[in-house]
């Protein structure tokens, strides 16, 4: 089934200018983040760049923020399983949890420095990258997490001071905007790294998804262009819809497979979830709301970089091109176009009052 991370091997997995580009600057000793939509190809992007640095005897760990946070969770407990999990995958040899009783003098974030500092850059003589995936659940927590993400700062500043940090670095995976995940401007990692665009698939780029449809239609590649022509590249909407091609009938079009299948009573056709958090992302939000609707009616508007239309795109219902957010694709624009629009409350315009 489509959605999550594809196989290592997956010959279905399409490579894009994001994968060098990832693998390039972690390589430049860069710290990277990936902050983009749901089903975008995040976390396929993060199993392939790792095993290209492995390939460069890199030793290399990923933190799935989901795993270690749960409610009501205490700042030690947390950050505990932060340091255990980078423990366990790096293989360090201690008894962590003697050691971790040992550091009680230290506040959390403190003794997760210490353990980066004497445990880690200590016991791993390689290359290091750190791959912190669903950033996103950090937000979740009920305590201030400026504090981790001003470690992952001071963990870059203190290259000038200790050459053992150059061989330290982080990637940050999520569906979140830098502006979302610190409060503190000063110490965020964000303003001293790299975006990594991560945009749909192109027609050269997905050629390989057409080898799949040998045999299932007659003109493979252009099968694929009329697929591309309503998923507009999405990853996960044209991994799905080669898919259903490859299981409709002979005489079934594109377009009729598209209608039948996704457009056609969506929300219960809608397996996995993907059009439905786009959904439930609007009617929480208001001004998204409003801002799609001007989408609608002028066909783009300038991405100025203000939060709500971070949070529009972060939604995935837009794309950003030349500095401007549009409607993704032709299956949004169907599913979302103004006759569902018509069909909701009245957005509440932006500077209105919600009360």
């Amino acid at each position: 089934m489509w959605g999550g991370s594809l196989p290592i091997d997956a010959a279905s997995y399409i490579k894009r200018q994001a994968d060098d580009d990832l693998y390039k600057s972690l390589k430049a000793r860069e710290f990277c983040y990936i902050l983009n939509s749901r089903q975008a190809g995040k976390s396929s992007l993060r199993v392939q760049t790792i095993e290209r640095l492995k390939i460069q005897d890199y030793a290399c760990a990923t933190i799935d923020i989901t795993a270690i946070t749960s409610q009501n969770i205490t700042p030690e407990k947390w950050y505990a399983g932060v340091a255990h999990k980078l423990a366990s995958s790096f293989e360090v040899k201690l008894n962590f949890r003697t050691w971790w009783s040992n550091q009680s003098h230290l506040s959390p974030v403190q003794r997760l420095n210490k353990f980066i500092a004497e445990v880690l850059l200590t016991e791993v003589s390689q290359s290091i990258a750190i791959f912190i995936d669903e950033i996103d659940n950090i937000l979740t927590l009920n305590f201030d997490t400026d504090d981790f993400f001003g470690l992952i700062r001071e963990c870059y500043e203190q290259r000038t001071k200790k050459l053992e940090y150059n061989r330290l670095n982080f990637a940050v995976f999520g569906v979140a905007s830098p502006l979302g995940l610190i409060q503190d401007e000063g110490r965020s990692p964000f303003a001293i790294g790299r975006a990594i665009e991560l945009s749909g698939f192109q027609l050269d780029e997905a050629a390989p998804l057409a080898q799949g449809l040998v045999g299932k239609v007659a003109n493979p590649r252009a099968v694929l262009q009329e697929i591309l022509q309503w998923t507009g590249g999405q990853p996960f909407l044209t991994q799905k819809l080669c898919q259903l091609i490859c299981d409709a009938m002979p005489e079934q079009s594109v377009e009729e497979v598209v209608r039948v299948q996704i457009l056609d009573n969506w929300e219960l056709q809608d397996q996995p979830d993907h059009l439905r958090p786009i959904r439930d992302r609007l009617l929480f939000n208001p001004y998204l709301l409003e801002l799609h609707e001007q989408i609608l009616q002028q066909g783009e508007i300038i991405f100025d970089g203000r939060e709500e239309l971070l949070q529009l795109w972060l939604s995935g219902l837009v794309s950003k091109h030349d500095g401007k957010l549009r409607v993704y694709n032709r299956i949004y624009r169907e599913v979302f176009g103004q006759s569902w629009m018509n069909e909701q409350v009245r957005p509440v315009g932006i500077g209105e009052s919600l009360s």
